[in-house]
Formats: structure tokens, C-alpha cells, sequence
């Protein structure tokens, strides 16, 4: 499927809304004509936004690297850390052009979705600095170093059409359904909605409306435009044998087609195109062994072929020996006598001569024979010479088996290559995921800060007066905020454990260090009159209630929530609580990528929770575990076990 302008204007509007304040933390290559950029923010959830050849759209669907991209370098070297500050969309053309700001910099990102589709990097004087595909046409030229200038427009601008823009139809002799296709740049889809909605006949011819018609016919294409861009949808998926399509609205008679309802266009126009995507890198991964499995079908079937024809020849010669010894009876003794050319007639042979030297030709096989030798002498040498054909055949035999065993190898090269193709589907998170967190033994939750800026966001965002902030003795120590009034001591002892295995304390393998804790309103988030705090960093006034901390220990554990599952990580005392499942690890040891490894496949001796757990990438690990080297200590079953 491809976009029509007017779903592009509705994708432009819905993205715009949603990515205010997002910078752009990752660009990944997903095909050599597909990127997906990351977009974070310091409290809201990640966004991944796909831009491809044939759109760009917000997915929740993460697909490894299929194929290198040779646009992703430099848009990383340009792009990372930068925001969006616009998305437009040029008229109602399927073009876009993304403006991205930062480091004083300005970037436009262009996306052609029509055709084979491109993707154009400039600087914000609109000068190509890199781009998917080169062009020199008469019309249009693009490549590094000129000036990006659209292609010219081909049609009226849907979005500031008027009712004098239809007059034209009243001059011409097409199909109307056609002629609104053509001049508005809409597909046939929607070009056949707006006569039904209209209520003319498909097949009027454009001169024959009347201007009550024409008024109809204007007012549909004006109510159709403002369903699809204000998000007016029922949207479905309809697919056929050969193709599949997602529409916002229902267009025609759905009944009578394969429909399936969706809960959003987007998320309907996710599902497809990154269906089309895994399947492009199903096809692009495994075509080197498919192109091998071809030519060694066609060899097979060669051999196969000449094993038979071999067979055939010595089949015909053996006959030919064959007859030639039955006729000895009758009183034949030579090969030239009168009545062996009759005979071999009968078995398409005939006695011939070439340069000289007689032969016999036994189905164009020709075999050197001694006219003076005897009928039996004659019929030896036929009988040896099916011998050596059949030595023949087994070597043919022998190199079918050898193609036969190859054919088997690239099958199963091709087989993994397409299950080399993987994506994760984003699960949606809690908005507490974004932080350091736990529940404790008390079932009270436990935020902390993983950096600055959400140490920053945990106390200015998500601290009430309820609650307790508490923080190490070490410079490099995050916030953590003890959710909920209580007296329990033992969710106390455990967020100031929390809070210094979260420290710098982990990473340099610091034991023997406190923790303490503070009431909301000891908390200044302004640094007194003439100094400066950091930030991240804030004033604490009074008393600091401190908490012996006796351990460098962390636990990572399986945790349900509802349907949901998520991997928690805190004090070993309210992960084994809280858990399925979990692994203890303490400083030292491994590097925070091989750590993670290895709890997740700790995690994956739960046989029935397997499918759950390959769920989760090793990121889902890295990103719950303290910073620096550590060592697995304990596995097991956690209370939550069931």
C-alpha cells in the first residue's frame, strides 16, 4: 500500500502532538530505504518513529538491522540529541520535511513518498548534504551539494480547494470517478467514496453534471478530507490474496470484503507496513542462498536429465547387442550380410561410415566397429561400451548426491537468514519505568533518579508530602523517593540500600557507606541568594535521619503486574518478595552487557515462563542493573512463585 495525501496530513497532525519536548536519543538503519528514530523525553515515554520510502509513522514495533542504511551516519553525526521543533507536509503532496534544532544548528529531513520513494538530509538553507537516491531527470535534479527544490506540483491542493475548481469537470469528456482521481491526486479508493457519498453514478462522464451535481460532488470531497485529517476514523485493515490495505474510514461495502477492524489508523498502518518491512528483509537476507538454491535446482535437474538420457543410450545399445546375437541363429555371421541393416532398422541403428571408419549409430550414439570381426566379436564390443556408459551414470549418481546434500545446506542457510529477522513489539510501560524503581517488602513504591536530569525530574515532578527523599553519603548518588506515609523500617532499610547500590558506590565498589533520609519540606530546589547548585542537585535543610547500610547487594526479578510483566530491580529482600523469579548479583565481575546476559538466561530455566522472558531484550536488562562490573551470586524462586 501507499499513503494518500490526505491519510499523510492526518499522520503529520497526529506525530506533531505527541513529540513536543522529545530529542532524538538513537537512529537506527532498519533497511537500505527505512530509519527509525528514537525520540526520549526525561519523563514521558520513549517514541519510535519510523521513516521510510512510503511514509513515516509512529511505531510501537522494533525491528533489528535487516540491511545498512547509508544515510544513517551522517543523521547520526547531525541528528542525535537534536529536536523536532516542525513537521509539515508540502501542500497536499506526499512530501514532508521535518525540521530538527540544536547545537545552533538547523537540519530539514525530507521524505518523498511517491514513486520509488527518497530520503533527503539539508541544512536549513534546504542544501542536499546527503540523500538516499541521486536524480537527473529533465525536470528535476537532486544530489549533494545543490539546492533541494520539490518536484512540480501534480495537482490542486486538496487542502484549499474551492467549488470554482470543479467547474473544469464540466468540460471535459472522462469518467467522473477518473477525472477526480487525476485531479486531486486521490486514489481510486477514495475517488469512488466521493461519488458514492455524492450519490452519482461511477460512470457519468464529467460534461453531463449539472451545477447541483458539482455542488453534491464538492461538498462529499470537503466531508471526506475532514473525516480523514481531523481523525474522524473507523478504521480497518482489508486484505485480499495478493495485497493488504489500511483505511481510516470505511470505504464501499466492507462486508464483502476480508476486513479487520483496528483500534487506530496508525497502529493499523504499523502493523502493515512493518509487515512489508520484515518481509523486504526476509527476502533481501535469504536472497544470496536463494539465488544459490535456483542454480543448484536447475543443476539437479540437469543431472537428472542426463542419468535418464545415459540410461536411454545404454538401454538402446544393450538391444542392439542384443538382436544382433539372436540373429546369429538364422545363419548370419557378418555384419555386412544383407539382412542386419533391416535389423537394425527396427531399433532406429543403422551401419555408417565417417572418414572412413564404419561405425554403428545406435540413436546418434556412434560406436567404431571392425567390419571383419564376427557377429559375437561385434556384439562384445556393443556390451562393453553399455558397460562403460553405465560407469558413467554412477558418476553422474555420485554428483546429483553431492548437489542434493548442497541444495539441503542452502535451504537451511536461507531458513535461519529469514529467521535472522527479528523485532520486539514495544510493550507499553509504567510511567515509574522511566526511573529507578521497586516495590518494597511493604508493597510501597521506590523511585530514583538515573541521571540529572531525572533526579531533577523524580523530586520536582513526583514528590509529595508524604513521602520520604532519600539520598547517600557520596557525591554521585541518586534521589530516591519512598512513595506513601509509613512507619515500616523495613522499607526504609531497603531504599537506602537501593540508594547507595544505585550510587557510584557499585561502580567503584565502595562498602561501608550510609544512607539517609529527609521530609519533603527539608527539600529546596533553589540554591540560597549568590550560590549555584548543579543540577539534578538541591538544598537540604535540617535534620538527615541516617540508615546503616550493611551490603552491596542487588537482586533483578520477574515481577507481574496484572497481565503485564516487568523486570524489577531493588534489595534482594523485596525482589524475593515481590518476584517470580530472581537473580542476586553484587560489584565486580563482568562488564553491564555480559551480566545481563546471563540473568536473562538464569531467567529462561523457568520453562513456563519462557515465552514471557524472551520477551525482554537484553537493553530491558541493562537498563535496571547499577552501573559498572558485576557477578551473579544466588538464583531462584521468588514468593510470588506459583
Amino acid at each position: 500500500m501507499t499513503l494518500a495525501g490526505i491519510e499523510l496530513r492526518y499522520l503529520v497532525d497526529e506525530i506533531s502532538k505527541g513529540i513536543n519536548d522529545y530529542y532524538i536519543s538513537n537512529i537506527y538503519g532498519i533497511t537500505r530505504n527505512s530509519i527509525l528514530f528514537k525520540l526520549h523525553h526525561p519523563e514521558k515515554t520513549d517514541i519510535l518513529l519510523m521513516f521510510s520510502t512510503f511514509g513515516l509513522w509512529i511505531t510501537g514495533i522494533k525491528i533489528d538491522q535487516i540491511e545498512e542504511n547509508r544515510l544513517v551516519k551522517r543523521l547520526r553525526n547531525d541528528l542525535l540529541r537534536a529536536r523536532i521543533t516542525d513537521i509539515k507536509q508540502i501542500g497536499s503532496e506526499r512530501i514532508v520535511y521535518i525540521t530538527f534544532t540544536g547545537f545552533d544548528q538547523e537540519f530539514v529531513l525530507v521524505g518523498e513518498f511517491f514513486g520509488d520513494g527518497n530520503i533527503i538530509l539539508c541544512n536549513k538553507e534546504m542544501k542536499i548534504l546527503s540523500l538516499l537516491h541521486s536524480i537527473d531527470v529533465r525536470h528535476r535534479k537532486l544530489g549533494v551539494g545543490l539546492t533541494y527544490v520539490p518536484p512540480p506540483s501534480s495537482g490542486l491542493n486538496l487542502f484549499e480547494i474551492t467549488r470554482d475548481n470543479l467547474d473544469e469537470i464540466k468540460t471535459v469528456q472522462t469518467i467522473v470517478v477518473r477525472w477526480i482521481g487525476r485531479t486531486l491526486g486521490l486514489p481510486t479508493k477514495y475517488a469512488e467514496e466521493i461519488i458514492r457519498i455524492a450519490g452519482i453514478d461511477p460512470k457519468r462522464i464529467g460534461n453531463t453534471l449539472s451545477d447541483e451535481e458539482i455542488k453534491k460532488l464538492f461538498q462529499a470531497i470537503k466531508d471526506l478530507i475532514d473525516k480523514v485529517i481531523s481523525g474522524n476514523h473507523e478504521p480497518y485493515i482489508v486484505r485480499d490474496e495478493k495485497s493488504a490495505d489500511v483505511i481510516p474510514i470505511p470505504l464501499g461495502n466492507l462486508s464483502e470484503k476480508n476486513s479487520t477492524k483496528v483500534p487506530s489508523f496508525m497502529e493499523g498502518l504499523d502493523l502493515l507496513f512493518s509487515e512489508n518491512l520484515l518481509e523486504q528483509g526476509k527476502s533481501s537476507q535469504s536472497t544470496t542462498a536463494n539465488q544459490k538454491i535456483a542454480e543448484l535446482e536447475h543443476k539437479l535437474e540437469e543431472q537428472s536429465r542426463a542419468i535418464a538420457t545415459v540410461k536411454e543410450r545404454v538401454s538402446g545399445i544393450s538391444t542392439v547387442a542384443k538382436a544382433l546375437l539372436g540373429i546369429i541363429p538364422s545363419g548370419v555371421t557378418a555384419i555386412d550380410d544383407a539382412r542386419i541393416q533391416p535389423l537394425l532398422n527396427q531399433y532406429n541403428s543403422a551401419l555408417t561410415k565417417e572418414a572412413g571408419i564404419p561405425m554403428i549409430n545406435i540413436n546418434g550414439e556412434k560406436i567404431k566397429i571392425n567390419t571383419q570381426s564376427s557377429i559375437q566379436a561385434i556384439a562384445s564390443v556393443l556390451y562393453t561400451e553399455s558397460k562403460k556408459q553405465l560407469r558413467a551414470i554412477d558418476t553422474i549418481e555420485l554428483e546429483k548426491r553431492k548437489t542434493e546434500k548442497n541444495l539441503e545446506t542452502f535451504k537451511k542457510q536461507a531458513s535461519i537468514a529469514r529467521d535472522s529477522v527479528v523485532f520486539t513489539v514495544q510493550k507499553k510501560r509504567e510511567w515509574y519505568e522511566r526511573y529507578r524503581w521497586f516495590f518494597t517488602s511493604d508493597d510501597l513504591l521506590a523511585i530514583g533518579g538515573r541521571d540529572a536530569s531525572s533526579n531533577s525530574s523524580v523530586i520536582r515532578k513526583h514528590l509529595d508530602k508524604n513521602d520520604r527523599v532519600f539520598h547517600a553519603e557520596i557525591v554521585g548518588s541518586p534521589f530516591f523517593i519512598l512513595k506513601g506515609e509509613t512507619d515500616k523500617m523495613s522499607s526504609v532499610t531497603e531504599v537506602a540500600q537501593a540508594t547507595v547500590c544505585f550510587s557510584r558506590a557499585w561502580r567503584e565498589g565502595l562498602y561501608g557507606l550510609n544512607a539517609y533520609w529527609v521530609k519533603p519540606n527539608q527539600i529546596k530546589t533553589a540554591a540560597p541568594s549568590g550560590q549555584f547548585i548543579a543540577k539534578g542537585s538541591f538544598v537540604i535543610e535540617g535534620t538527615r535521619n541516617f540508615v546503616q547500610v550493611s551490603t552491596l547487594q542487588l537482586a533483578v526479578g520477574l515481577f507481574q503486574k496484572d497481565e503485564n510483566y516487568l523486570i524489577m530491580c531493588g534489595p534482594t529482600s523485596a525482589i524475593k518478595r515481590k518476584c517470580i523469579y530472581f537473580v542476586t548479583i553484587e560489584p565486580s565481575g563482568q562488564e553491564m552487557t555480559e551480566i545481563a546476559k546471563k540473568i536473562k538466561l538464569e531467567f529462561l530455566k523457568i520453562s513456563e515462563k519462557e515465552e514471557v522472558v524472551k520477551s525482554f531484550s537484553i537493553d530491558d536488562f541493562i537498563r535496571v542493573i547499577p552501573a559498572g562490573d558485576s557477578h551473579i551470586v544466588e538464583s531462584g524462586q521468588g514468593q510470588a512463585y506459583s
